[in-house]
Parts: C-alpha cells; structure tokens; sequence
C-alpha cells in the first residue's frame, strides 16, 4: 500500500481531498445534532413530553438541546475536537439506550444502529481528530 497516500504532510491533490474529506465529514456528521436541537426548539413542547413518557425529566431538554447545537458547532468548526467528539459519543450511546431499546420494534431497532454508528464515526473523530481545515489545527500552529 502507498502510504503517501494517507500521510497528513503530503503535498499533492490526495492531501486536498483528504482535507476536504474530513471538513465535509465533520460537517456531514455534525448536521444531525445540528437540526435535531433547532428540531428540539421548535418542539419544546412535544419533545419534553416524550422525554417525560420514557422517563427521562422534561426539565434536562434545555441541556440537551445546548449538548446538541453547541457539540454540532463545536465538530463543524474543528474546535476541541476530540474532546467533544468523545462526548458526543456517549450522548449518542445513551441516547440509543433510553430512546431506543424496543429491539421488537424493527424502526427502533433501526434507530438503535443509526445512533450506535453515528458514535463510531465520533470515536473515529476522537482517535484521528478534526484534521487540518479546523481551528484545531490553527491553534496547534
């Protein structure tokens, strides 16, 4: 295997794509907490109640939706990265484990899998971090 391709300080095209590659990565992955707490906003209401109907109190919504949008922005923009990206991952666990645990339910197991990924792709961000389009990188320099 070529390792050039895959090495950081390489010059050429394949380290522009890699670049880009992980900017839209976090990006893409990010969205998902991103529209889901402005999702949280505009159904206050509605997503206190569901809380509440599994047990988990209304009043913790304000944290939630600060862990999303707040997680979201920090992974988009590469700052603190692997750090939020850890504990992301554990919001997303625990998320799969209170929200979606009826494994005889097909959607909820889906929904299980959907989020225990979504946290492999952060753990993935935790291991590798933000890579070089990140304020990360700029503080590193």
């Amino acid at each position: 295997m070529n390792t050039a391709t895959y090495d950081r300080t390489a010059v050429g095209p394949t380290n522009t794509v890699q670049n880009f590659a992980e900017l839209g990565g976090r990006v893409l992955l990010a969205s998902l907490f991103l529209l889901s707490g402005v999702g949280k906003i505009a159904g206050y209401t509605a997503t206190a109640g569901y809380m509440a109907s599994v047990g988990v109190p209304g009043a913790l919504l304000p944290l939630v939706i600060a862990t999303e949008l707040l997680g979201a922005i920090a992974i988009i923009i590469g700052w603190k990265t692997r750090i939020v990206a850890f504990l992301l991952a554990g919001f997303t666990l625990l998320s799969a484990f209170v929200f979606h645990s009826n494994f005889a339910n097909q959607v909820e197991m889906v929904m299980f899998l959907k989020n225990v990924s979504i946290a492999g792709g952060l753990l993935l961000l935790v291991v590798h971090g933000a890579g070089r389009i990140s304020v990360d990188r700029r503080a590193a320099k």
